[in-house]
Parts: structure tokens; sequence; C-alpha cells
């Protein structure tokens, strides 16, 4: 009951920071339109801060036992999860922003405030696993079907900032390698900034919407069920049938931090690519500020069904 009141706090606070880029617009300090800027920003620069900050920890087997419970069950979640969400784009004739939107979950954003507050700063480390995980999927998956290309561009996909931090966040990690603490703490204060930064960006974008619009389009509360009801429902007869909770005596956590990266929010990131690439953004915003309020019930409620089942 505590993890799930700490959830609907720490959610609650987020929208609280949507509510502040809305703001900003609104009074006129700002236009909907300048959030594209601070979303480059947030795409490659605080996330990758965020990766390489997180596997500057020292190197145990425990630990490295750690991360493999938690990068099996990532790779579980996405996989399955990307066959079961297309087949649902396929009969229900979901669009990209509605695809994606239903796919990845804001865990990028969400997964590390939440996990510091919840479990402590210790346990951030197996929270960046899935973050990792999903954002090979983004930039490959997500930025084609947003994109509208017809193909990979895997010099892109394999020189993109992002995927870089992951290989190096890895192989800083294996190697023992320690970053100088002017440095490390600069990556820190930055990266920290992924949550404020990501809501402000939805928040902004939500100030030139017609809310009459959008909380009349009742597609958005269908494409909400299924990222916040039915895909991690999925994820947590998943998460129960293969038993990966029992390959390490922090089983139990691990799982926990993986199902709460699933069961977060439509990704705000979804809102910054539909921006960089030219595609339906406010729309994107739209299904990310819905989804984000109705988190606030049903992540916790979610939590409690996790450790009932497991």
């Amino acid at each position: 009951m505590m993890i799930s009141i700490l959830l609907a706090q720490q959610i609650a606070q987020l929208f609280l920071m949507i509510l502040m880029g809305f703001l900003i617009v609104k009074i006129g300090l700002l236009k909907d339109e300048d959030s594209k800027v601070l979303s480059k920003i947030v795409l490659y620069l605080i996330i990758p801060c965020v990766i390489l900050n997180a596997f500057q920890v020292d190197y145990t087997p425990e630990t490295v036992r750690g991360l493999l419970v938690a990068f099996a069950a990532s790779l579980l979640m996405q996989v399955v999860l990307l066959f079961a969400v297309s087949a649902l784009g396929r009969v229900f004739h979901l669009d990209a922003v509605e695809i994606t939107s239903v796919y990845y979950s804001n865990s990028g954003n969400l997964i590390v405030p939440l996990v510091t507050a919840v479990l402590g700063a210790e346990w951030v480390l197996y929270s960046c696993v899935y973050m990792s995980v999903q954002l090979v999927f983004f930039w490959t998956h997500c930025k084609k079907v947003i994109s509208r290309e017809a193909s990979y561009d895997w010099k892109k996909i394999v020189l993109n900032l992002n995927i870089i931090s992951i290989f190096v966040g890895i192989l800083l990690f294996f190697t023992g390698i320690r970053l100088p603490a002017l440095v490390n703490n600069t990556l820190h204060s930055v990266g920290s900034m992924v949550g404020p930064a990501s809501m402000i960006v939805t928040g902004m974008l939500f100030a030139g919407m017609d809310f009459r619009q959008i909380f009349a389009n009742k597609r958005i509360y269908f494409v909400t069920f299924l990222r916040l009801i039915a895909v991690p429902l999925m994820a947590l007869v998943l998460l129960k049938i293969s038993h990966l909770a029992d390959l390490s005596a922090d089983g139990p956590t691990l799982i926990l931090i993986v199902f709460l990266a699933v069961i977060t929010p439509s990704a705000s990131t979804v809102t910054q690519m539909c921006q960089v690439y030219g595609n339906d953004s406010r729309y994107a915003s739209a299904i990310n500020v819905v989804t984000t309020l109705a988190s606030i019930v049903t992540m916790p409620l979610l939590v409690m069904l996790l450790q009932m089942v497991l």
C-alpha cells in the first residue's frame, strides 16, 4: 500500500509540471511550437546523461545477476508486447501515433524519478535497463513508424547519441572505468531534468490544443484503456508465467521495476519524435496528457495487483 501511495504522489507531481508548461504558454511567455527545441534537448542531451550516469556503479556478481534478470524481463516485455500491440493495431485500425502511444511507455522520463522516490537511488541502474532496451526499439521501430520511412537507416541508428550512450555506459560498467567526479556529477545534474523537461514540453503542446476537441474524442479514451489497462495486464501475465522473479534474491524488486516501466503513461518521447519528424504531435501530446492523468489511479492499483499475484 505504501508503494502505491508514493506512486500516486510522484505522478501527481509530474502532472503539476505539465500544468507549468501549460501556463507559460497560456500567459504568453512562450508559444506552443517553442517546445520543439526543448524536445530535442531531452532526446539528444538529457536522456543520454541519465543512461551514462546510471551505469557508473561498482561491478559485482550480484549487480550483474540483477542486470541480467532485468534485461531478460525487459526484452520479454518489448518483444512480446510489440507483436501484441501490432495485432491490436490491425484489429482496431490504429494509426501510427496510436500504435506507438500504446506500445511505448513513458519509462524514459518517469521510471528514474519513480524508482528513486519509491525504492531508492541504488535501484536506478536496473530501471535504466528497461529504458535502454526500449530506446533501441524506439530509435528503430518507433522512428520508422512515426517518420513513415520505408526502411531502417542503420547508420543513423548506430550513430544515434542515445544508442551510443547505452554502449558506452555498458562498456564503462564492465571495465570498471569510473568517470571523474566532476563529469559524473554534471551528468547526474543534467539527467535529473528528464522528468520536468519532458512534462513541460507536454504541457506547452497541450496549451495550443482545443480542450473540447480533445476530451470529446472518444478514441483517446480507447487508446488510454489499451495503454494503461490492456498492455499492463498482458505484461503481468507474462511476468507471472516467466518465473523470472525466482532467479535472484532481489527478483521481486527487479520485476516490480520492470512492471513500473511498462505501466507508465504513453511515452512523451513519442510526442517529441512526432515534432521532429512532422507527424501529429498534438494528438500524441493529448494522449500523453490523458494517460498521465489517468495513471494517477491505474498505476497504484496495478502495483497492488502485481504484489498479490507474484
